[in-house]
Parts: C-alpha cells; structure tokens; sequence
C-alpha cells in the first residue's frame, strides 16, 4: 500500500529544558529566534526559527512532567538539531557564538538535506547539541541535483 502523504519540511522540534527563560534568551539572542507563541498553563514557549517552530517545554510544567526524569549529563531528549543557514562566513559565526559565550563544537564539511557542505556544532546552555549548516556544495546531494534554494 503506498504511502498516503508525502513528507515536506521539517515543522517543529521539542525540547524539554530545565532553565526555559534562559533557554529562550539563548534561541532568541544568538540564534535570532522570535517568540511566535506562549501557553503558560502547560508550560510551553514556541519559537520562529525560518519556516519551522522550537518548542521549549518547562521539565516542571504540565507537558514537561509527561515527559519523565530532565535531560542532564547522562543524557539527552535530542542528540541534534540542524539549522540550515543563509550568510555562512565561519569566522564571524565562531566569532558571533564565543561572544555569547556558546561552547562550540567541531567545524568541518557534513552531509545534509540539500548535500555535503560547511557545518558548525554548537551546544545549547543545557547541552542540547545545535548544528549551523551553510550551502551545499552543487551536485553532492546523493540522488539528485541540488535544489535551487541550496
């Protein structure tokens, strides 16, 4: 049986965070996320990042409590979230994140939706590992030919 729809962008990526003014602060302030939506009665923010949304939920709200034990040291709710990125300069990147005090991590070339091309990793300030992805290189997406946006 075919499958009945076909998968687009990605919409929306959940974090469960222990600190969410903080958690927002660093979304908004390094990363230039917006504020597009807040219910406070379960404990849910929700941030613009481009087309997609970032949903932070409190550990200690309604929705966060669901969720079991918070993420720590022993481990995490995600291991990553890719962000790809217009304006890719990796010095002032580097530059713009230390300013912030964000702890970074490898920088190297990495394979994405649109092909293989210039990542950073990054860390949240409660150890979420972010990835900022610049443009592909054209023609090393496997499968076909980059989009034009790429």
């Amino acid at each position: 049986m075919p499958i009945p729809f076909r998968l687009r962008q990605l919409d929306h990526v959940v974090l469960r965070v222990r600190d969410p003014a903080r958690m927002q602060r660093f979304y908004q302030e390094v990363l230039g996320c917006t504020e597009e939506r807040t219910q406070d009665e379960i404990g849910l923010v929700q941030l613009r990042a481009g087309a997609a949304l970032i949903d932070l939920v409190d550990v200690a709200g309604k929705l966060g409590r669901e969720g079991g034990a918070a993420p720590g040291a022993d481990g995490r709710n995600v291991d990553h979230v890719c962000f790809s990125i217009e304006g890719y300069d990796e010095a002032a990147i580097v530059a713009h994140l230390r300013s912030h005090g964000v702890r970074v991590g490898a920088i190297g070339s990495r394979y994405g939706a649109d092909g293989e091309g210039p990542s950073i990793y990054l860390f949240d300030p409660e150890g979420n590992m972010l990835e900022l992805k610049g443009p592909a290189v054209p023609g090393t997406r496997v499968g076909g030919a980059n989009p034009p946006h790429a």
